[in-house]
C-alpha cells in the first residue's frame, strides 16, 4: 500500500452513533476516493493504541488513547500519544477538527506537514462552558483555550466551516476569508431514505388511545433545546394526545434532569428517552413519527459561533416535517413554510403552536416533506459536501489521483 499524502487526526472516537463521527466518515473517505490513501488518527475506545488496516477504501485508521478522568487529562494522554505517533512523519497535508488535536501540530507544523487544514466546526472557548458550568468563570482557562485556538487559526492554509455564520466569526477574529471555505454538512440518501406514506401519519387523532407522535434526535446538549420540546409536550396534550420521543447521546445527569422535568410537568408516560442508535434504526424510528423537531436555543453557540444542524438535513430528508428554531444557521438551510416551520427560538409555546398547525392541516405537512427532501437532494448530500472539499484541497496544490 502506498505511503499516505493526507492524515485526518480528530478527537473523536469513529465509528460512533454521532454527528462528528458521519461527518469524519463522510470526509475521509472523499478525501481517499481524491487523493488516495490517506491515514485517520482517532481516540482509542480503550487504553491501548488500535491499528486497523482499513475502515474504508483506502483509509487506514490507528486509534490512540485518551485516558484520564476529566476532558482536560484525556486531551493530554491523546496529545502525548499523537507526538510518539506523529515522530518521524511528514504529510503533504494533515486534516484537524479542534485544538484538542491540532495545536500540537500547529506548533510544529513545519515538522509534521507542509500544509494545514484546520476544520472549525465548534471551538471550546464557547462550548466547554455548556459542558462545565464553572468554566464560564476561569478567565485564565478561557484565554488559554481562546490562545490556543488563534495559534491553530493562523498556522491553518485553509480553514473549513459548515456555516457561514461560523465565517463570520472566524473573520471577527481575524482571519482571512481568502482561506475560509463554507461546505455544509450533508446526507445519506440511502440510509435517510424518504418515507412516501407521511401524509397518513400525520392524519388527525381519531381516539384517546392514539398519540401523536414527536421525535427529537440528537445530542442532549443544552444548547439543543430539548428541555423546550418537554415543556412543548405538555403543551401540545393540552390540546391532543401527544407523545415525544429522544434519542441521542448524554450523560447520566442530564437525562435525569429531562426526567425530572416530565415529572414536573406531568408527561413522565409521554416522553420515551433512547440510547443513540444505528442510523438505519433511527430512521426507523423517524419514519414511525409525524413531526421531527430541532428546538435550537439562541445562545453563543449557536448564534456567535454557529453550526450546521445535522440532525436537521437529516431530517429534511426522511419525508417528515421539521418544526426549528428560527435562527440564522437554520435559515441557511432553507425557508420558513416551504422546507419546514421556523418558530421563536427559546418558546415552548412557539413550538406547540407549530405542531398544532401541521396536526390539523397534513396538506402542509406533506408539501413541507416533500420540498425538504428535494431540497436536500439539490443541495446537501456528502457527495456535494466531498466535492467541495476535494475542490478545495486541489486549490491548495494537493495533487488529485490520475485517472485511467
Amino acid at each position: 500500500m502506498n505511503k499516505p499524502q493526507l492524515a485526518y487526526i480528530s478527537f473523536d472516537v469513529v465509528p460512533a452513533p454521532k454527528g462528528a463521527s458521519i461527518h469524519i466518515a463522510a470526509f475521509s473517505q472523499a478525501l481517499a476516493a481524491a487523493f488516495g490513501n490517506i491515514q485517520l488518527v482517532t481516540v482509542s475506545p480503550t487504553a491501548e493504541q488500535i491499528d486497523n488496516d482499513q475502515i474504508f477504501p483506502q483509509v487506514m485508521q490507528t486509534m490512540l488513547p485518551a485516558v484520564g478522568g476529566n476532558l482536560i487529562s484525556r486531551v493530554l494522554y491523546f496529545q502525548t500519544s499523537l507526538r510518539g505517533w506523529l515522530q518521524g512523519r511528514q504529510f503533504t497535508a494533515i486534516h484537524i477538527r479542534s485544538i484538542y488535536e491540532g495545536f500540537v501540530i500547529a506548533l510544529n507544523k513545519q515538522q509534521y506537514c507542509e500544509q494545514l487544514v484546520f476544520e472549525v466546526n465548534g471551538l471550546p472557548s464557547i462550548e466547554l462552558k455548556y459542558r462545565y458550568p464553572g468554566v464560564i468563570d476561569d478567565r485564565e482557562l478561557l484565554h488559554k483555550l481562546h490562545t490556543q485556538e488563534q495559534i491553530c487559526l493562523t498556522a491553518a492554509d485553509l480553514i473549513i466551516t459548515p456555516s457561514s455564520t461560523t465565517s463570520e466569526y472566524l473573520q471577527s477574529r481575524n482571519v482571512s476569508p481568502h482561506k475560509i471555505r463554507v461546505i455544509p454538512n450533508g446526507v445519506d440518501l440511502d440510509v435517510f431514505t424518504y418515507n412516501h406514506h407521511c401524509e397518513l401519519n400525520i392524519l388527525p387523532v381519531m381516539n384517546q388511545d392514539s398519540c401523536l407522535q414527536m421525535i427529537y434526535f440528537g445530542t442532549l446538549s443544552p444548547w439543543q433545546g430539548v428541555n423546550l420540546a418537554i415543556e412543548a409536550l405538555e403543551l401540545v396534550n393540552k390540546d391532543i394526545p401527544a407523545c415525544l420521543t429522544v434519542i441521542g447521546q448524554a450523560r447520566e445527569d442530564q437525562i435525569k434532569k429531562l426526567k425530572q422535568l416530565a415529572l414536573k410537568l406531568g408527561v413522565e408516560n409521554k416522553l420515551t428517552i433512547l440510547e443513540p442508535t444505528s442510523q438505519t434504526q433511527l430512521v426507523q424510528h423517524i419514519h414511525a413519527s409525524d413531526i421531527i423537531l430541532a428546538p435550537l436555543m439562541p445562545s453563543d453557540r449557536n448564534l456567535v459561533q454557529g453550526c450546521c444542524p445535522l440532525k436537521i438535513l437529516e431530517g429534511m430528508a426522511t419525508g417528515i416535517p421539521v418544526i426549528a428554531s428560527d435562527l440564522p444557521v437554520v435559515g441557511e438551510l432553507g425557508e420558513d413554510k416551504v422546507h419546514f416551520l421556523l418558530v421563536k427560538p427559546g418558546s415552548a409555546k412557539a413550538i406547540k403552536d407549530a405542531v398544532l398547525q401541521l396536526h390539523h392541516d397534513p396538506k402542509l405537512a406533506t408539501q413541507l416533506a416533500q420540498n425538504a427532501r428535494q431540497r436536500i437532494e439539490e443541495k446537501y448530500t456528502w457527495k456535494f459536501a466531498g466535492a467541495a472539499l476535494t475542490a478545495a484541497y486541489a486549490q491548495l496544490g494537493i495533487k488529485r489521483l490520475s485517472k485511467i
